[in-house]
């Protein structure tokens, strides 16, 4: 069930039904006990999972999460009240949480869907918000050390999958725990979650360049295997999304198309009820493209579209 991937570090697949499937959670060891990075859904298979590594009689010292999405994010509650185990968040993330116990969420979203070309969503959407009710132990900052196990991690703010995702680096190992900021064999999703529009494509193209500067021999991510070369990983996202907006901008007339068009003739025949994430791709990407201005938007109705700029 464990296996281990760095000298005192473990992963952990969890699985669930729902998403992605599956999570990578890390446990470090130390001296007080294990160190857990991220948790897995709230979801009946996780928690199974999670139980079954418990009473193998190991001990956990603490729980710190890279970012607060449901897969990530969904266990700390649990872990926190019902096996007691404190739970260490950034102060970035701690504000997403604020959010996130809020149902009118939903209704951002739906607004920001409909608003671009959609159709509302189902009412399933962010039902989850109880996991995100409850006060973390600790926090923890942009640049700032951290101790996992027995090492120090320095905590790195990679906004673009998440507003508040963080990654964590050990300088003497060359360690990096990623989360989702990068993958290996997929490409994370940049979206806008809590239905607020923002421009986070660039924020993750600036937090790809951040990472250029750190060597890593061991790069573990959130999902999927490990990535034997993180440096050439950024270069192939980074050139995956410039050949997606070469794609957006051909789509792209005079006329202009909503985002949910567009996303139809990149990604085919999608339902975006189903197929949120491909809807969320295409949004972001025409809302950099605006914000460097190479499109331009129209609105007539309440409804959005955007058409190539002539220069």
């Amino acid at each position: 069930m464990l296996t281990e991937v760095a000298d005192g570090i473990h992963k952990l697949v969890i699985k669930f039904p729902t998403g992605m499937g599956e999570v990578n959670c890390y446990l470090i060891e130390g001296k007080n006990g294990y160190t857990v990075i991220d948790t897995g859904t709230d979801s009946k298979e996780a928690k199974d999972g999670w139980k079954e590594v418990l009473s193998s009689g190991i001990t956990i010292e603490k729980v710190v999460l890279t970012h607060t999405h449901q897969d990530h994010i969904g266990l700390a509650k649990w872990f926190q009240q019902e096996v007691g185990i404190p739970v260490i968040v950034s102060n970035l993330g701690y504000e997403e949480m604020k959010k996130n116990r809020v149902s009118h969420g939903r209704d951002r979203l739906n607004s920001l869907v409909i608003k671009h070309g959609g159709v509302a969503l189902p009412n399933k959407i962010n039902e989850d918000n109880y996991i995100y009710d409850f006060e973390p132990d600790g926090f923890f900052e942009n640049h700032q050390h951290i101790p996992l196990g027995e090492e120090l991690y320095e905590a790195i703010w990679t906004p673009g999958h998440a507003p508040d995702h963080f990654c964590f680096y050990n300088e003497n190992k060359k360690i990096m725990i990623m989360g989702d900021h990068v993958l290996n064999r997929i490409s994370p999703v940049i979206g806008l979650w809590s239905g607020e529009e923002g421009n986070p494509l660039q924020d993750y193209f600036l937090s790809l360049a951040e990472l250029e500067k750190y060597p890593a021999d061991i790069t573990l991510p959130g999902h999927g295997d490990l990535i034997p070369d993180l440096h050439a990983r950024i270069n192939e996202l980074s050139a995956k999304h410039e050949y997606r907006l070469q794609q957006v901008l051909q789509s792209l007339t005079v006329e202009g198309k909503t985002a949910n068009q567009i996303c139809y003739e990149v990604y085919g025949t999608v339902n975006i009820i189903f197929n949120l994430s491909s809807f969320m791709a295409t949004l972001t990407r025409l809302l950099y493209l605006e914000s460097i201005g190479k499109v331009e938007r129209l609105e007539l109705d309440g409804i959005v579209s955007f058409k190539r700029k002539v220069i």
